[in-house]
Order: C-alpha cells, then structure tokens, then sequence
C-alpha cells in the first residue's frame, strides 16, 4: 500500500484550512447577534434638543493660532 504524502498534505492542509474558515464564519456571525442584542437593550443617547449643538470655540482657534505661530517662529 502506497501513500502518497503530497495528497496527504493537501487533505490536512483543505481540512485545517476549513476547520479555520468555519471557525470565523461562526464567530463572525455570533459577534454579529451580540451586537444587535447590545444595542437593542443597551442604545446610544441620542443628543437632546436643549444642549446648544454648536459650541463658542473662539478660544480654542486662539490657542491653535498662538501654537502654530509659535512653531513657526522657531
């Protein structure tokens, strides 16, 4: 009785290989149930209509401006 060890490997490297693939495919789909389980009991707050939705961001340009003048000067 001959063996032939190159298809030998290959039916280890399809059944590894697969063992793998369905591994992820399993996987991906159980992350995919827990996603959706976490955002149907646990949501995202939705930003509420009485916080202003734009901020006065004067002294932050400011303080970008001075950096990048002082980077500038040396």
């Amino acid at each position: 009785m001959e063996t032939n060890l190159i298809l030998e490997g290959f039916k280890f490297m399809g059944l590894g290989m697969g063992t793998v693939f369905l591994f992820l495919i399993i996987m991906i789909m159980s992350m995919n149930i827990m996603s959706t389980i976490i955002h149907k009991f646990f949501p995202e707050p939705q930003p509420s209509a009485t916080s202003p939705a734009k901020k006065d961001n004067k002294k932050i340009i400011a303080a970008i401006t001075a950096a990048i003048a002082h980077h500038r000067q040396g």
